[in-house]
């Protein structure tokens, strides 16, 4: 939900063809619609995830919505509970998120919340969340209470502890959750692993085949980067621009210029032929991003279109989805 980079435009036209796009993907053969949280973007970026996923809920049956990520420290943690009990309720255990620390102080500040606790603060809100949808009571702030409705997905909904610390393996461990690296990190995945089977714990790491790359389709594609590279550049430079010291993120590496975002392939535009070679010869991951950066959504609708209309014709039925909508993540 990244638009052209102006704070003060218009989202509505936006926000109504996501809804349609992913009524469309929903009844097309795609595993699933996601989307992300930001706070202060200048291109708008999705701030609240939560509200567009019960959206989204409403208008599919069948794919998995997910979040990727949920800034979990953010929010008060028995609010965040009651929210996601009822989306997974309109979902009917549909709802898959990522939980996040994030990596912006100003986030934090905007939120009333102290940055330098974000790790206590997740810690506690990833506590009281698994309590919460439990079944009995659980002591919290002094005070025995019981946090209704509980969600649909029994033991609770599904969710992965996410990250590219080693801080974020050994929590997403102590947890006993699923660990999420946005990329291939076998290091991490490994002390992930270690530390499970040192605390008697099972669970497992997932990461995305191509990392973070979003794909396009377009018949000709040096057409369409001199097309679409400048609403592309909005969301790249909004990202790289938010590079801390010390916290690291995938894609983050700044581009001058479209040439040079186009030799990164954090975006890559494909013609349908190129994209049904690679997955004849073995890729199974497709990310497709049809709002990005203030694209224009007939543009948007054409990219899906020519992924349903001249790609899966032509290619194996989809895999089942990552983690099925029946996987309880005990």
């Amino acid at each position: 939900m990244t638009n052209i980079a102006d704070p003060t435009a218009r989202h509505g036209d936006r926000y109504r063809a996501a809804l349609e796009m992913a009524e469309y993907a929903d009844t097309n053969g795609f595993t699933a619609v996601s989307g992300e949280e930001h706070h202060l973007a200048t291109t708008g970026w999705l701030p609240s995830p939560l509200l567009l996923a019960a959206a989204l809920a409403g208008r599919t049956r069948h794919v998995r919505i997910s979040v990727n990520a949920l800034i979990v420290p953010l929010y008060d943690p028995i609010r965040l509970a009651e929210d996601i009990a009822v989306l997974d309720n309109l979902a009917q255990g549909r709802f898959s998120f990522v939980a996040g620390m994030g990596y912006r102080p100003e986030e934090y500040h905007a939120a009333g919340k102290d940055w330098s606790q974000r790790g206590a603060l997740m810690d506690r809100c990833l506590s009281v969340l698994l309590q919460a949808w439990g079944d009995e009571p659980f002591e919290y702030d002094g005070a025995v209470i019981n946090v209704t409705p509980k969600p649909h997905t029994r033991p609770h909904p599904f969710f992965f502890v996410g990250g590219m610390t080693a801080a974020a393996a050994r929590r997403a461990a102590r947890f006993g959750l699923p660990f999420s690296p946005p990329m291939a990190m076998p290091d991490l995945v490994a002390l992930y692993e270690r530390e499970l089977r040192e605390r008697g714990k099972t669970g497992f790491a997932y990461h995305p085949e191509n990392g973070s790359t979003v794909t396009l389709l377009h018949p000709d594609p040096d057409e369409a980067w001199s097309r679409y590279g400048g609403f592309l550049m909005n969301e790249a430079a909004e990202y790289s621009g938010w590079k801390r010291a010390g916290v690291p993120r995938p894609n983050e590496s700044a581009a001058a210029s479209i040439r040079e975002l186009r030799r990164l392939n954090n975006v890559e535009i494909l013609t349908p032929e190129e994209l049904v070679a690679q997955i004849r010869s073995g890729r199974t991951d497709v990310v497709m991003n049809p709002l990005v950066g203030g694209l224009p959504i007939e543009d948007g609708w054409a990219s899906l279109h020519r992924l349903v209309d001249e790609v899966f014709p032509h290619v194996r039925t989809p895999r089942p989805p990552a983690i099925p909508p029946d996987v309880n993540g005990d």
